[in-house]
């Protein structure tokens, strides 16, 4: 391997290049019209426009994706998250054109990406699942015979995306066939898949994932978890690692389980498997697993010194990592707050335009992922996210008092952002004490 392609745009594709030149290894950016002019663009060693702003014509272009490859003789193509990351069939064309993908291989992406496959899988390996259909439901007479099975309420889901698209609570029979025509018309929609699955509801749970690499031969290894209950829309605001909530026990328990299991699955790469946790219970739940490197890897890597880039680079160039288990120690306590050009007084509407002033509050242990500059002009055709914020320190309260520091520093205008309103939850009484769940804003007034 000697130069990758970065199937992406933004923070991430900063972030990619950046390591791709501490390992010395060339860059290869792709944009979009609209992005002509971002930072991963002029950072790269390289730079290719594939089209005009609309993804579907550029980011989400596997054609355009894989002449884009052969035109620059890339090696390999790292996608990032989100467009392309977790679609089987672009990493199967990538291995047909002999391009190295940068992540697992298509067969085991397709398996842990069709949600109702994936509690199959991962039941079978031991890990506990919530209870609901074993696969896909294909009428409203099944879906009605699951939820008698395990009583209201339910949720109804999407097999295939994320992001919450295609997913409905129903409390009651009443509402129950309107839901499911809903979830999988909106499924139909935003993944072209309108097959859906059948969970029990869990009204109060933690959102705790465990950060996992493997070497596609069987081994795996955890970088510990996080927990990213603190949620809007299923779409998360805030993470921490490690989860505080979690005695040591309980975290040895769930990281070790999951890392064999993964491991098992002859996985590749850097993945994150997403728990329910339900505090009272001490019982974790599978949610789902993410068959890429997650926004909020930050945080794990400030908490281990680990470059979870880097190994996921590692391992798709040897097929293995240079790093065991017991070398990975937890180092105190890292949060990341996501920056996003929105306005929340008007129900967080996005915010594009002109960055005419800019400051990152810095300091020990302050990192800032971005790829916003003083000048830039923020397109309204991508998600709003504009940074990432991590503060690390000894503990959690110390990293939320340099968190907030960093938070009151920062300018970014005239747009609005998501800056205060971070702010404010960091001064929350019961964020501060840790009595939070994936419904904290709702439960507590701060959104409807």
């Amino acid at each position: 391997m000697k130069k990758v392609l970065i199937a992406n745009r933004g923070e991430i594709a900063v972030r990619i290049i950046r390591t791709l030149r501490e390992m010395g290894l060339g860059s290869v950016a792709v944009y979009s019209t609209a992005d002509r002019d971002s930072l991963h663009v002029t950072m790269a060693d390289e730079a290719i426009c594939i089209g005009p702003p609309k993804s579907s014509d550029s980011y989400l272009d596997i054609d355009r994706m894989l002449q884009a490859a052969e035109v620059s003789d890339a090696d390999a193509i790292h996608p990032g998250y989100g467009f392309l990351s977790e679609t089987p069939g672009f990493a199967q064309r990538c291995e047909e054109a002999g391009i190295i993908f940068v992540g697992p291989d298509s067969a085991i992406m397709k398996k842990m990406g069709d949600k109702a496959e994936a509690r199959r899988t991962v039941k079978a390996a031991g890990i506990p699942v919530i209870p609901g259909s074993e696969g896909v439901v294909e009428s409203i007479d099944e879906v009605k015979e699951v939820a008698e099975a395990i009583g209201f309420p339910i949720v109804i889901k999407a097999v295939s995306g994320g992001g919450g698209k295609g997913m409905r609570f129903v409390h009651d029979e009443q509402y129950l066939e309107k839901q499911y025509k809903d979830a999988r018309k909106e499924a139909k929609n935003a993944f072209g898949d309108d097959r859906i699955y059948v969970e029990k509801y869990i009204p109060k749970a933690r959102h705790i994932e465990v950060q996992i690499i493997g070497d596609g031969k069987g081994d795996a290894v955890h970088l510990f978890e996080r927990d990213c209950s603190i949620q809007r829309n299923n779409q998360k605001l805030i993470e921490e690692a490690p989860a505080a909530v979690l005695t040591d026990a309980t975290r040895a328990d769930i990281t070790e389980r999951t890392a064999a299991a993964i491991g098992k699955l002859g996985y590749a790469g850097a993945g994150t498997v997403e728990y329910l946790y339900v505090e009272e219970e001490d019982a974790f739940y599978f949610m789902e697993m993410n068959t890429r490197v997650q926004v909020e890897h930050t945080i794990s890597e400030m908490i281990t010194g680990i470059d979870i880039i880097r190994l996921q680079l590692e391992v798709a160039l040897s097929g293995r990592f240079n790093i065991r288990q017991e070398d990975i120690e937890m180092n105190g306590f890292a949060i990341e707050c996501r920056i996003n050009a929105e306005n929340p007084a008007k129900n967080f509407m996005p915010s594009p335009g002109n960055i005419d002033r800019l400051h990152f509050g810095l300091g020990n242990g302050v990192r800032i992922d971005t790829h916003v500059f003083r000048g830039y002009q923020i397109p309204p055709d991508y998600d709003s996210m504009i940074a990432k914020i991590i503060a690390h320190a000894p503990d959690r309260e110390k990293a939320i008092r340099k968190m907030r520091h960093v938070l009151g520093e920062t300018v970014i205008s005239p747009i609005d952002t998501t800056l205060d309103f971070q702010h404010y939850l960091m001064n929350h009484p019961k964020y501060i004490d840790n009595t939070v769940d994936i419904k904290f804003l709702e439960r507590n007034g701060i959104i409807e």
